[in-house]
């Protein structure tokens, strides 16, 4: 064989092994957990410490909560001691007047609620968080909140759990 075909052959190897040595790896649900070190997660229930009480909020909450780490990771919920721990209490749930007319009454009520969250790494020191996340949606003061509560809740529950898993889990 000539030199350029010995040459063209070695220049081929030589890029074979070299992308045979990369990779690239890509997450695309957001987690950034080790599941070598990571295997289990306690989420405790979340009760309402707020002036205002919904009672369908702490079930709505926390079951937003858990599925979304059911379907965007591969921890194992369980009880008692576990690799990393949420727990934390609903905090507010507030309504407040918005966007005000000219008659002075206003034409939106924002529903904001708030969520305090402790998070918990069992297996390394300094990633524990100890914060509030707040979410809010507004409706228009024509509504009696009654109709529209359950839905409110359901879009801003949605809101604070990805909030707090970008924050937590996700390691942002």
């Amino acid at each position: 064989m000539s030199k350029s075909v010995l040459l063209k052959i070695f220049l081929v190897l030589a890029m074979v092994t070299t992308w045979q040595g990369c990779s690239i790896s890509y997450k695309f649900n957001g987690a950034a957990l080790d599941y070598n070190v990571y295997k289990t997660i306690h989420v405790s229930e979340f009760p309402i410490r707020a002036a205002l009480v919904y009672p369908p909020l702490q079930q709505t909450f926390e079951n937003e909560l858990l599925d979304y780490i059911t379907r965007n990771t591969r921890l194992r919920t369980v009880d008692g001691s576990s690799d990393l721990e949420l727990s934390g209490e609903i905090t507010g749930y507030n309504l407040s007047p918005q966007a005000v007319t000219e008659d002075a009454y206003a034409s939106k009520t924002r529903l904001t609620i708030t969520v305090r969250i402790k998070y918990t790494d069992n297996k390394a020191e300094g990633k524990d968080i100890d914060q509030t996340f707040s979410a809010y949606r507004d409706f228009d003061s024509s509504e009696m909140l009654t109709d529209v509560q359950d839905e409110l809740c359901q879009q801003i529950s949605k809101e604070l759990v990805d909030l707090i898993f970008n924050a937590t889990l996700g390691n942002w």
